[in-house]
């Protein structure tokens, strides 16, 4: 369990080093077009919306950028989007079953570029459904626990959070992705920092690895996540968090 969230740490910090790159907005921009245009231009409306715009502000997309992502997604002054969300599953290094969503305009490519990445770092590429139900959907607000017990987190609770969990260093406050905007703001009313909220793929069990094998996981997913079509990958590893941290930085 610390692996994986730890690694949600280290995706937010490589996601920081992205953005300078142009590649996290590319992604951002394309994840609020799709919602933009599957539930309308209205954030208040569209929770999906709105919670993609709030991960764009997280990753300080200028504002001129996220009003044309809407705008392409609602057909506004320019033609509509025609990208797809596509979830693929299947298995790394180790037995780690891993989620990979994506937004794509041609599912060819993408399959098989994800395939590619699955055959090249010792992984299988799955069937729909073949591994999703080890995964269940949350919102995730990453609190340290070096700064803030548990009693300071009780606004969320009363905000409407399901749960919060103490894994190692930090905490994980648990809402239903409807929830977690609401609950957000109930904590930075209240004065709580955190690393990171988002809408997750969060692991019912995990799976154990060693040092060799989460390197080779740690290879797939990055090559994974390189790739301008995918957006989020999720997996149900577990190490220590040094651990982690050893490999990551190698």
């Amino acid at each position: 369990m610390a692996g994986h969230s730890k690694w949600a740490g280290i995706k937010h910090k490589k996601a920081i080093v992205d953005s300078r790159r142009g590649k996290l907005f590319t992604k951002l921009a394309r994840a609020i077009a799709v919602a933009a245009k599957e539930g309308g231009g209205d954030p208040d409306g569209n929770p999906a919306l709105a919670l993609a715009i709030q991960k764009a502000k997280d990753a300080s997309m200028p504002k001129d950028n996220i009003e044309r992502a809407v705008q392409r997604g609602t057909g506004a002054g320019a033609d509509a989007e025609t990208y797809e969300a596509v979830l693929y599953e299947g298995y790394g290094p180790g037995g780690v079953a891993l989620l990979v969503e994506a937004l794509t305009d041609n599912r060819n490519r993408t399959g098989a570029d994800v395939r590619h990445a699955f055959s090249k770092h010792g992984g299988n590429l799955g069937e729909p459904g073949s591994v999703a139900y080890l995964f269940e959907k949350a919102g995730v607000i990453v609190v340290d626990a070096a700064a803030y017990d548990e009693e300071a987190l009780i606004v969320a609770i009363d905000a409407g959070a399901l749960d919060i969990a103490r894994d190692e260093d930090i905490f994980e406050v648990l809402t239903e992705p409807a929830e977690l905007g609401t609950v957000r703001g109930a904590l930075e009313h209240a004065g709580v920092a955190f690393e990171s909220a988002e809408v997750t793929q969060r692991a019912k069990t995990r799976v154990s690895v060693d040092e060799v094998t989460l390197a080779k996981l740690l290879r797939l997913i990055d090559t994974l996540e390189d790739s301008d079509d995918v957006g989020d990958v999720h997996a149900n590893f577990d190490v220590d968090a040094d651990v982690l941290d050893r490999v990551a930085g190698a």
